[in-house]
């Protein structure tokens, strides 16, 4: 199969993918030939070329089954959804923390039941967007690694129950360079900060996120599922090398 072609006459569904890393697996399903549907609350900023936008609240779980009630056809499910502003735990009440866990857990949910019965007639699969915060300590944003770590078990889960006919799998992020990076770490020299503490020397760009997510939801990873894949550049060095070596040179 030719390149631009891996999920040519397929359909799929990237929920929040109006921009940062949403747009950029959008934009890579749509170079692999799939017709791309992206449903958020907000339609996006900047076209996405080869993508359709359909307005969904997806904290609304009645309009998110007649949105897929009204498709005729659904291969690939990607719960991209998500995010969380900076909160300590003390510093708001449970309430608000809960609406962190039900966008970027219940919200996955209700789209993948919502999804199911399209999936399965077309042997499809369905693409979490985890994330490392799920598997470490998340000050600031606890609620939110917990719900990512609860999506993380929640696909394992699905995986096992819904095969053979729907295979789920999670990508679990690292640090992406996304149009919010400067709100995270600064001007470009923070950023060339932070990512010079990946092994990799960098922030993820969208484009490669979307070009994993293709891989998932292809014919190549067609006996993949309840998996979990890092695209963390390596991930963290041990904080407790750098303080071992402090003063020391290499």
């Amino acid at each position: 199969m030719g390149r631009g072609a891996e999920l040519g006459g397929r359909v799929a569904v990237v929920t929040g993918g109006t921009r940062g890393v949403g747009a950029g697996i959008a934009g890579a399903f749509a170079r692999a030939g799939a017709r791309v549907i992206v449903c958020a609350r907000r339609a996006p900023e900047v076209p996405l070329p080869g993508c359709e936008f359909k307005s969904v609240d997806l904290r609304d779980a009645s309009a998110v089954r007649d949105f897929f009630a009204g498709l005729d056809r659904a291969d690939v499910l990607v719960n991209n959804a998500g995010g969380t502003p900076y909160r300590l735990l003390g510093g708001t009440d449970a309430e608000r923390h809960a609406r962190v866990i039900e966008l970027n857990l219940t919200a996955p949910l209700t789209a993948s039941l919502a999804a199911r019965e399209r999936l399965a007639a077309a042997h499809g699969s369905i693409v979490m967007i985890g994330s490392v915060s799920g598997s470490r300590p998340s000050p600031g944003s606890a609620a939110y690694g917990a719900a990512k770590a609860g999506l993380e078990n929640l696909a394992r889960s699905m995986a096992v129950e819904w095969a053979p006919e729907i295979r789920v799998n999670t990508l679990v992020l690292g640090m992406v360079r996304t149009e919010l990076s400067a709100l995270h770490y600064g001007d470009e020299e923070g950023v060339a900060a932070v990512g010079a503490t990946v092994p990799l020397g960098r922030l993820a760009e969208p484009h490669e996120i979307g070009a994993a997510a293709v891989f998932l939801a292809s014919d190549a990873a067609s006996y993949v599922t309840g998996a979990s894949l890092l695209v963390h550049g390596g991930g963290e060095r041990p904080a407790y090398l750098d303080a071992a070596t402090a003063g020391k040179e290499s």
